[in-house]
């Protein structure tokens, strides 16, 4: 039986380049920072922009592989391993918060890199349990938020929730030269203010915002981590920004933690 806790925190960070895994840069002493002062849950749940499925999944593998979803980069970079433990103990305490079948277990599946570049910051050591939910392709933004919403007693439960995608994700955009266009800093105040305000219609709404949406968030894979920890909200969380800035100029690498 795994025995209530304090509440571990739940956080939204905003992961970015892989390459903010490697190299110095300030998100990943932001991570760094962080992890020193997290407390030690007995596993963590993450979801991440990179895993979709055709209904919601959990992995229950006994030691979740690096996946290396990326082309391009370094050969350091594939080089990384996060060689963390899983957790098919809480997976299927997940699995249990729902009705049959809702979420089921797979072992195909491991650590993407919207997980273990965060994670390789926050704990290095990789030596606390880690397994991933899948992001369902059938739901809506309302059929996400009500998912996570079942998920919030985890946290009193021993389970730490990462969740790691971008605000703003526009990767036809990319500006080397840095300079953030007006839309996206329109959107991701949008959405800060929304966090703020714990406005759950701001945030499954989005063209609320106007035109800038669109344009913000061209696909959804990258927002919807965000309305996992939303929704996952205490009313004596307190909550804070880690980091508000942009990279190359259509990545909001806004990051949200609440404790």
């Amino acid at each position: 039986m795994i025995k209530n806790t304090l509440r571990m925190p739940a956080m939204f960070i905003g992961h970015g380049n892989p390459m903010n895994a490697i190299t110095e840069n300030p998100y990943r002493d932001a991570w760094q920072a962080l992890g020193k002062t997290l407390p030690r849950p007995s596993a963590i749940l993450c979801i991440s922009a990179h895993w979709q499925t055709q209904g919601s999944k959990v992995n229950v593998a006994d030691f979740p592989q690096t996946i290396h979803d990326f082309g391009g980069f370094p050969a350091e970079l594939f080089a990384q391993q996060y060689a963390a433990p899983g957790a098919a103990a809480f997976a299927k305490i997940v699995c249990e918060l729902f009705p049959a079948n809702t979420i089921t277990t797979t072992q195909d599946w491991g650590l993407d890199h919207g997980a273990w570049t965060v994670l390789q910051s926050l704990f290095p050591k990789a030596d606390v349990p880690v397994f991933q939910l899948s992001l369902d392709l059938n739901l809506d933004f309302s059929g996400h938020f009500k998912l996570a919403k079942q998920l919030t007693s985890l946290r009193e439960r021993g389970v730490m929730l990462i969740a790691s995608g971008n605000i703003v994700h526009n990767l036809a955009k990319l500006n080397r030269l840095g300079t953030t266009p007006e839309w996206a800093t329109h959107f991701d105040q949008y959405i800060k203010n929304a966090l703020e305000l714990h406005d759950e219609n701001a945030l499954l709404h989005i063209a609320q915002a106007g035109d800038c949406a669109r344009l913000a968030v061209p696909t959804d894979e990258h927002y919807l981590p965000l309305l996992y920890i939303a929704a996952v909200w205490h009313p004596e969380d307190k909550m804070r920004f880690l980091t508000d800035n942009f990279d190359l100029g259509s990545l909001s690498m806004r990051s949200v933690i609440y404790q």
